[in-house]
């Protein structure tokens, strides 16, 4: 099997560094799994996740101009998870917040058109942003004493 951009190998960890191991694949040819790219956990010690002599599957990630081959881990434990998904649920749809919800009384609005309803919305804002207002004007002119 040749060596090929995401393609999925098998081979053997021939080294271990602090910043990840190097894997042997077929062909001779040899990569360098980085630690970021071992465990979809954060890895502080590549030795805690793999062993010199340890057969690994591997994805290639990439092979840049000098032959060198970066190659992953955690890619290939993603894509064997990813046939085991189920489909996702349909999302809940929130109900609309009432003005009740919010300490008012409304009145029933259906039979209201929708410049009465913005009205009323618009009287209700500018009514909590002047209050807001009110408030911090209060708080600054206390700091000022």
């Amino acid at each position: 099997m040749a060596v090929e951009i995401g393609s999925i190998q098998e081979g053997k960890v021939t080294g271990i560094m602090n910043f990840g191991a190097f894997v042997s694949l077929p062909g001779g040819k040899s990569g360098l799994v980085h630690i970021s790219e071992i465990a979809n956990t954060f890895v502080k010690d590549v030795h805690e996740h793999l062993q010199v002599g340890q057969t690994v599957k591997v994805k290639v990630l990439d092979i840049n101009e000098q032959g060198k081959i970066n190659l992953s881990i955690k890619r290939v434990l993603e894509e064997q998870k990813e046939p085991e998904k189920k489909p996702a649920p349909p999302p809940v749809v929130p109900a609309k917040p009432h003005m009740a919800d919010f300490g008012e009384v409304a009145p029933p609005t259906a039979d209201l058109s929708f410049e009465e309803k913005l009205k009323k919305f618009m009287q209700a804002s500018d009514s909590k942003n002047a209050d807001k207002r009110r408030n911090t004007e209060r708080k600054q002119h206390a700091r000022r004493k």
